[in-house]
C-alpha cells in the first residue's frame, strides 16, 4: 500500500488556484532509470573475466526479478488500496459525493461537545455530511472501526494542541465507538464531561486496553510569568525555548499527534499582554512568525531527544483554514464544497513547519490538511453553535472534516505498523 507524502518536508502552502470538485490540481514525479552497459576491465585472461561477467549478470538479473516481484505485490499486503505506479500525495485531491457518509451519528456519541454538534444545534441541511476526501492518484480504504480497534489494541494515542486538536480527538473516539458493542465500556478516565477548559481528557476503551487522550497546549511551549522589572504591558510570556511543562506526559505513547497555530495571533498574544521570552530575555519586538519558528525548533529538539520514534508514530497537523467574511462577523459559507481553495490558511506557518520538520533527524509525518479544509467553507459550525449567540467560522461540525484527517492517520498506520 502506498499512503504517499506523509512526509518530513510536506509544505502546507496554499496556492491561488481553482480546482474542480472531481479534478483538482495535483503533481507527482516519475522516477527515471539509467542503464549502464557492463564492460570488461581487460582483454587479458578471457576465461576468468567471462566467468566473472556471467556471475555478475546473473546476480543482477536475480536482484531485478526480486525487485519486480515485490513491486508487483506491494499493493496486495493491505486490502482496499489502489496503488498507482507513482508515489501518491494523499493531500492533493478533492471532495467527492458519498451517500455512505457520515461515519457516525454525533448525537449517539457522548464525547462530542455540544458546540460541535451542528445538527443538535439546529442545522437542518445534511448535505455537508455526504462528502469523502479522494486523493487524485490513489484511493484510501473505507474506514473499518473494528479493524482499527484491533490494530490499536493495547496502544496509547495522544493528541496535543488547541481546540482543533480536541475536535480531531473527539472525532477519533466517535469513529472508533462505532465498532464497540458495549458502549458502557468506553469512558472518560476521570469522569469528566468534555470541556475546553480542562487541560487533560482521556477516554479508555476497556475492551481493547486502549487510551485516546487529549492535552491542551495551544502554544506547545511554556506560558509563564513576566520577568521582574519588565514593562507593565507584559502580563505573561511565552518561553520559546522551553516545551510545555506537561510534555513529560506525552512521551510514553504509540501515536502522538500535534497541532498549533490558531493562538499565534496578536489578539491572543499582544492584546492580552503576552510577549515572547527566550534565554531569560524578553523579545518585545519579535514577530509572531519568528517566535513560532523558535517554538517549533524547541518542539523538534524535544521529539529528537525524548521520543522513541522507533515505537511512536509522530504527526504534526497543519493549519486549518477559517472562512470569515470580510467584516469578521459572519461566515462566508457555501452550500457544498467550493470549487476554489479559499480562506485564511496562514501559509507562512505551513512553510515554517515544513522547514523545521525537514531538518529533523528523526521521522515525523506532516498531516498537510490545509488544502482539504480550504474547499470546505460549507462544513464550519457557523451560526449552529452553543450558545447560539456566537458565530464560529473556524471550527468544524462533527461529523465532518476532522473525520477525514483521522481516516488519513488510520490509512498511514495500516501501511506502517510498528
Amino acid at each position: 500500500m502506498m499512503i504517499g507524502n506523509l512526509s518530513r518536508s510536506s509544505s502546507a502552502r496554499l496556492s491561488n488556484r481553482t480546482s474542480g470538485l472531481n479534478s483538482p490540481r495535483h503533481s507527482f514525479s516519475v522516477s527515471s532509470f539509467s542503464h549502464r552497459k557492463w564492460i570488461p576491465f581487460s582483454a587479458a585472461a578471457p576465461s576468468l573475466i567471462s566467468i566473472a561477467g556471467t556471475f555478475f549478470l546473473s546476480a543482477l538479473l536475480l536482484a531485478f526479478a526480486c525487485a519486480l516481484y515485490l513491486y508487483l505485490l506491494r499493493g496486495t499486503f493491505f486490502t482496499g488500496f489502489a496503488v498507482p505506479e507513482e508515489k501518491c500525495d494523499v493531500f492533493s485531491g478533492s471532495w467527492v459525493p458519498d451517500t455512505t457518509y457520515p461515519l457516525y451519528n454525533s448525537s449517539d456519541c457522548p464525547f462530542v461537545e455540544r458546540g460541535f454538534n451542528c445538527l443538535a444545534n439546529g442545522r437542518e441541511d445534511t448535505g455537508y455530511l455526504k462528502w469523502r476526501w479522494k486523493p487524485s492518484t490513489c484511493d484510501s480504504p473505507r474506514f473499518d472501526a473494528r479493524e482499527a480497534l484491533e490494530r490499536l489494541r493495547g496502544k496509547r494515542v495522544v493528541f496535543v494542541g488547541d481546540s482543533m486538536s480536541r475536535t480531531q480527538w473527539e472525532s477519533m473516539i466517535c469513529m472508533l465507538m462505532t465498532g464497540v458493542d458495549d458502549k458502557n465500556s468506553v469512558h472518560e478516565v476521570n469522569g469528566n464531561s468534555i470541556s475546553k477548559t480542562i487541560r487533560f481528557l482521556g477516554v479508555r476503551f476497556e475492551g481493547y486496553n486502549l487510551s485516546v487522550e487529549f492535552f491542551r497546549s495551544v502554544f506547545l511551549v511554556q506560558l509563564g510569568f513576566p520577568p521582574k522589572h519588565g514593562p507593565k504591558r507584559v502580563k505573561t510570556t511565552l518561553k520559546l525555548d522551553r516545551l510545555d511543562d506537561i510534555s513529560h506526559r506525552w512521551v510514553d505513547s504509540d501515536i502522538l499527534i500535534f497541532n498549533s497555530g490558531h493562538w499565534w495571533a496578536p489578539s491572543k498574544l499582544f492584546d492580552l499582554g503576552c510577549y515572547f521570552q527566550a534565554g531569560g530575555l524578553l523579545k518585545l519586538g519579535m514577530p509572531i512568525t519568528s517566535a513560532f519558528k523558535i517554538a517549533l525548533e524547541t518542539w523538534a529538539f524535544w521529539v529528537e531527544t525524548m521520543v522513541n520514534t522507533n515505537r511512536t508514530h509522530v504527526f504534526f497537523r497543519t493549519f486549518e483554514p477559517s472562512h470569515w467574511s470580510s467584516n469578521k462577523k459572519v461566515c462566508d459559507m457555501t452550500q457544498q464544497p467550493s470549487s476554489e481553495a479559499k480562506g485564511d490558511d496562514r501559509s507562512e506557518f505551513g512553510e515554517i513547519l515544513a522547514e523545521v520538520v525537514g531538518k529533523m533527524r528523526v521521522s515525523v509525518n506532516v498531516l498537510n490538511v490545509t488544502l482539504m479544509g480550504a474547499f470546505r467553507s460549507d462544513a464550519h459550525i457557523g451560526p449552529w453553535t452553543h450558545p447560539s449567540s456566537v458565530f464560529d467560522c473556524s471550527h468544524w461540525c462533527l461529523p465532518g472534516v476532522p473525520d477525514a484527517w483521522n481516516e488519513l492517520v488510520f490509512s498511514y498506520l495500516l501501511a506502517n505498523a510498528k
